[in-house]
């Protein structure tokens, strides 16, 4: 069983996720919040699985708690949700430790697997919303400064990291490269401690700043 706890000011969003969410078998939520701080309070007191976050809410806003949630012993994964499309706002929430987004308006059919996806630890990211997101750290940070990051790495880290900025499974990058679905795994996990970032989201943006990732 998959546990969620949804983050928004709207009561009725909180309930249109309700709905959506616990009709799946494998779906529940545990819990519902209003602001940032109260989302901080049910992750503590629920443990969640993962935490679909409004972004833009008085007092306490999804930024912050975003970055609480992350300092916190075994995070759940946070999903952004937002009513809008791509903007610097999302890259802050990507750089805070969400570990993608989604719209308000997506789907209910595709709204669970997406959490289901997010569950298993993959990044949540529209093709459309990651192509804006590329041009936006292109614009945002230095190409030096990302690289820098990269420099404990060895040849097989980058391209591994290369393929996370290709928003790759570790499934596909274990065929792309011609290695078991373990050693992927294992390279990703000892790569985010090397380059600092806490999830593959934010290990993909770092490959489009640094201009692994073709096109970037």
């Amino acid at each position: 069983m998959i546990r969620v706890v949804v983050v928004d000011d709207e009561p009725m969003v909180c309930a249109h996720l309700r709905v959506i969410l616990g009709a799946a078998d494998d779906l529940e939520v545990v819990g519902e919040a209003q602001d940032g701080a109260e989302a901080v309070e049910a992750v503590v007191r629920h443990g969640p699985d993962v935490v679909l976050m409004d972004l833009r809410m008085p007092g306490v806003d999804g930024l912050v708690a975003i970055e609480r949630i992350g300092a916190l012993p075994a995070p759940p994964v946070v999903v952004a949700l937002t009513t809008f499309d791509a903007d610097g706002y999302v890259l802050r929430a990507l750089r805070a430790g969400a570990a993608g987004f989604l719209l308000k308006s997506t789907p209910p059919e595709d709204l669970v697997g997406l959490v289901r996806v997010a569950a298993a630890g993959h990044t949540v990211l529209s093709p459309a919303a990651a192509a804006r997101l590329v041009a936006a750290t292109a614009a945002g940070r230095g190409r030096d400064e990302a690289r820098a990051r990269l420099r404990g790495l060895s040849d097989r880290d980058r391209d591994v990291l290369a393929c996370l900025g290709r928003g790759l499974s570790n499934a596909e990058v274990a065929r792309e490269l011609h290695l078991s679905e373990a050693t992927v795994k294992s390279y990703v996990s000892r790569m985010l401690v090397k380059i600092d970032c806490r999830n593959r989201t934010q290990a993909g943006l770092l490959a489009h700043e640094a201009g692994l990732v073709t096109g970037s």
